[in-house]
């Protein structure tokens, strides 16, 4: 899997979806517009029923609910990882990014333009709040 950059500033959940169908983000985005899905839509980042409705048109199963991170050691080989979890005027927002592990590597796939490296290994630095299992 290869990271994905988020063209607009909100959309790491498209971004993600797109890294997990190993589509571009601007395959995702059309599909996502399709549905009714827009980067702009703040609701991107704070629910995640939309991450889910264009995982699902692109044929991904993603697991029905969302499950607390604990360690990193315990999780799936790939998820939907809720990070910079934050409540803004009583709404909860995230920063979405995909983890993927394989035998020889683990590591985050994080969408934002500004880093160095968009494939995260400094594990200590980043706080999930809870993940999505992806099949």
């Amino acid at each position: 899997m290869n990271p994905v950059i988020q063209e607009e500033i909100s959309g790491c959940g498209i971004a993600a979806c797109a890294v997990l169908a190993g589509i571009t983000y601007a395959q995702a985005k059309e599909t996502a517009n399709a549905l009714g899905i827009y980067a702009e839509d703040t609701a991107l980042w704070s629910d995640t029923e939309y991450v889910r409705q264009l995982l699902r048109a692109l044929g991904i199963i993603a697991a029905p609910t969302e499950t607390p991170f604990d360690t990193w050691e315990r999780l799936p080989e790939k998820a939907l990882l809720a990070i910079k979890w934050r409540m803004e005027q009583g709404r909860p927002f995230w920063h979405w990014v995909v983890f993927v592990r394989s035998e020889q590597d683990a590591l985050v796939l994080d969408s934002k333009k500004a880093l160095k490296t968009n494939a995260r290994r400094d594990f200590g630095r980043i706080k999930p709040k809870w993940f999505i299992r992806v099949d």
